[in-house]
Formats: C-alpha cells, structure tokens, sequence
C-alpha cells in the first residue's frame, strides 16, 4: 500500500492535519426529498437533534444540506434552501462550538448566508461549474472548499450516455475546477477534492473510481469519499453484479434494506466496506449518514493504515 500523504488545513482557525487520521464527515439533509432520508430531518429540531447525536458519535465535521441532489432532482431557489439550512446551522453552532459545520450548496448566496449564521467548510458538488460566484466566496472567507466532480446536472446525470474513460473525465473535470478555483483567488491550500461518487456514474465506475482512488494524487491536494448508502453499493449488497441487470429477487433485496423500519443492518455492512475501501486507498475524509455504525470501520482502516506506515495515529 503507498502512504497516504497528509496535508494542513485551517478551519475555525485552527491547524487540522488531514492524513493521520481520517475525519468522518456526518450527512444531514435538511430536505423533504433525499434519497437516503427525505423528510425525516427537515424539522430543524429534529435536525440539530441529529447533528449534536453524528458529533456525540465521532463525526469530526457535520455537513448541512438544503436541496436533494439524488439523480432526477430538480433545483430549489436560493431564499428555499437558505430557508431549509440557516436555522439547523444557527442550532447546531450553539451546541457545537468546536465542531466545524459544511454547507453543502452550488449557489454563492446560500454560502454566504450559511458562513454568517455558522459553517466553515464549503461543499460545491459542482466543482464551480454552477455558480462561480461560490469562489469569490472561499476567497473573502478563506474557509476549506470541497470540489466534486458531477458529470451533468442532478436531473440529468444518470442518463446515457456515460463517460467510456471515467477516470479521463475525473481528471479533467477536477482540473478545470481547480483552476476556476485559483484564477478566483482561492489558496490551493483551501481545496479538497471529491471523485463524486454516484453522480454521473456507471456502477462499475463506481468501483473502478474506489479502486483506483489514488490516481488523485497526482493533484496533491486532500480527498474526500462520499459512498454511504448509494445505489450502486445498495446493488451490490443486494447480490447484483457490476452489470446492471437486476433479478426480481435482488431488486426485492435492494428495496427491503432501505425500507421503513429496517436497521439497515446489511446496508451498514456495505456502507462500510466502502468506507475501508475508500482509506486505504487515500481518503482523508469520509462522508457518511450512519456514523455510529462507521466508526468502527474507520478505525480498523486507520489502524491498517498505520501499519503499513501510511499513518501516525489512530482514528476517533
């Protein structure tokens, strides 16, 4: 295994290395249609409940977000998703004052709302490819700024055709938003990096991208993974194959782990693998809905990653 490289970054002025260990970052939508919890925490209480329990549980960072981003999505105006978002960021900035709040957003409105109500980490699945008004933004505040990579638009990106080098497309679309970010005056001590995993992507692209994650070192800047509760690992664990060509029993299997009431036993088992997948081969960041669940997870990887001398410390 090669070592995973470690990088400083500053958030809520302070010195954080990434690379010792990896930061578990807990997913809060504040919307009534994610894929993975729709409604379920857009009551602002039940949100900022949600997130006080993801810290209690190991989540070093929390990430807020008011527009669903699944595939078929459509956008939200900007005064919805800053209505959705600035009340859980306000609650969970009094009851968490260490633990640094990302807003997940493509609009520069909603990010400088939620930056004044409370976030220090802006999450742009975009890339700067929506609103590149997001970088004056991580300019004037000097907050970390995370660009994904999304082929398409969340309405859209799940249709054919697909990219034939998906690799070729994650390189190029990185880079570009990379340099939208430094020609806006961003520090490329700001950027971290996410392959955006689900969006735009075959499921054995998926994959490819989970086993080949290190080909992002190239950019020498810290990555974060987001695979948790995914359809191309809910697939998987459902027993299908990289192919897309379900059973009625597997697409029954599929159905069952996400549905009302089920612990999402077997899901978290996947969710995990992929978590271990993702450190070992260079994640530094790890988004994930089930924190508790994944802590342990993260730990064995941490530990694994230590021993081969890609670490200096044990995880949460």
């Amino acid at each position: 295994m090669k070592t995973r490289p470690q990088f400083e970054i500053s958030v809520m002025g302070r010195k954080l290395q990434l690379g010792a260990r990896t930061v578990i970052m807990g997913v809060l939508n504040a919307t009534p249609d994610s894929f993975s919890d729709g409604g379920r925490y857009l009551d602002p209480a039940a949100a900022i409940a949600r997130g006080v329990e993801m810290a209690r549980q190991g989540a070093g960072w929390i990430d807020v977000g008011g527009e669903s981003t699944r595939p078929g999505s459509h956008p939200v105006s900007a005064e919805e998703e800053i209505a959705r978002v600035l009340p859980v960021i306000q609650g969970l900035r009094r009851k968490l004052r260490t633990v640094p709040i990302s807003i997940d957003t493509t609009k520069a409105q909603v990010a400088e709302r939620a930056l004044e109500a409370g976030a220090a980490i802006l999450n742009d699945i975009s890339g700067l490819r929506f609103d590149p008004g997001l970088a004056e933004v991580a300019r004037r505040s000097g907050v970390p700024l995370i660009l994904m990579h999304l082929r398409g638009r969340p309405l859209d990106m799940q249709q054919r055709p697909f990219a034939r080098s998906i690799w070729r497309s994650i390189e190029e679309g990185l880079a570009r938003s990379i340099e939208r970010a430094l020609a806006g005056g961003v520090r490329r001590s700001q950027l971290i990096l996410d392959p955006g995993l689900g969006f735009g992507k075959t499921r054995a692209q998926n994959f490819e991208i989970l086993a080949h994650l290190d080909r992002l070192r190239r950019f020498k800047l810290p990555i974060l993974v987001g695979s948790s509760r995914k359809s191309f690992v809910r697939a998987i664990v459902s027993g299908e194959g990289l192919t897309p060509e379900p059973s009625a029993k597997s697409r029954r299997a599929r159905s069952a782990i996400l549905s009302e009431g089920n612990p999402l036993s077997s899901l978290q088992v996947g969710d995990a693998a992929a978590v271990v997948a993702a450190i070992l081969n260079g994640a530094h960041i790890v988004r994930v809905h089930d924190v508790e669940q994944m802590v342990p997870a993260v730990r064995i990887a941490d530990a694994v990653a230590l021993a081969a001398g890609r670490g200096t410390a044990p995880s949460v």
